[in-house]
């Protein structure tokens, strides 16, 4: 079981940024998707989350209006597209999938949002 998270890296202030999260040993289609971030001296605190069936969506008030949750069940990926970057959105990203008790996080991948 695994998810592998990719996309991250620099990017200026108000650039955007497209996350993946692929999964594999399991089928993401019956567990809920959701992305977490964590800065430097700071709790891992949730960003997004997605519906096993993509019907449902939440977001923190940090990202809302700015960030997007989606999911390709038929891929077993998941993605965060990020707009209108900026400092504070800098973190280490991770993808968790859940369902009931049973939760997988990814390693996670670096975005950093800097001129």
């Amino acid at each position: 079981v695994q998810l592998v998270e990719s996309g991250g890296g620099l990017v200026q202030p108000g650039g955007s940024l497209r996350l993946s999260c692929a999964a594999s040993g399991f089928t993401i289609s019956s567990y809920v998707m959701s992305w977490h971030r964590q800065a430097p001296g700071k709790e891992r605190e949730l960003v997004a989350s997605i519906s096993a069936l993509g019907g449902n969506r939440n977001y923190a008030d940090s990202v809302k209006g700015r960030f997007t949750i989606s999911r390709d069940n038929a891929k077993n990926s998941g993605y965060l597209q990020m707009n209108s970057l900026k400092p504070e959105d800098t973190a280490v990203y991770y993808c968790k999938t859940s369902r009931g008790p049973i939760s997988y996080w990814g390693q996670g991948t670096q975005v950093t949002v800097s001129s």
